[in-house]
């Protein structure tokens, strides 16, 4: 990744972000004290009209791992279908306004077992202003990205 990239990439995380446990690919890592949470991300490509963001979160204090969540590009109407597609898998996220996330935990183990061997995702919606719209992510980095932040939370335990 070139280092602008790389520099992207991490003035993009959340500000309260304290710890960075690296940057592998298209994806990096972070890890927050307070809460203790491990969290791996990386934003959409192309140049979407708000920015969109992927995450898989480990949060040790509430029992969760393999948290996933994103931030859309658009907003989307409550109700609307939302569909995460990660290689030839398809899966049906939960949607409010601009933040979707997987149905329940089994979901998003599904979810992070299909990014750990695909190449590439995008999630698909109907946008609240009307139109069809799509998020694209390059998966290069992200499982090692995933294991880097749930190995960050676990050295805290």
């Amino acid at each position: 990744m070139p280092a602008a990239a790389a520099f992207a990439l991490l003035a993009a995380a959340p500000l309260a972000a304290r710890d960075s446990l690296g940057v592998y690919e298209g994806w990096a890592a972070f890890r927050d004290d307070a809460p203790a949470r491990c969290y791996a991300i990386a934003k959409a490509q192309g140049a979407p009209p708000a920015p969109a963001y992927a995450t898989v979160s480990t949060w040790p204090g509430r029992k969760v791992r393999g948290a996933v969540h994103f931030v859309l590009s658009r907003e989307v109407p409550e109700g609307a279908r939302v569909r995460l597609a990660v290689g030839g898998q398809r899966f049906d996220l939960l949607a409010k306004g601009r933040n979707a996330w997987g149905k329940d935990a089994r979901a998003d183990a599904a979810i992070v077992a299909a990014l750990r061997g695909a190449s590439r995702m995008r999630v698909s919606a109907r946008s609240a202003k009307g139109g069809a719209f799509t998020d694209r992510y390059d998966l290069g980095g992200a499982a090692t990205a995933i294991d880097a932040a749930t190995v960050g939370c676990a050295q805290r335990r």
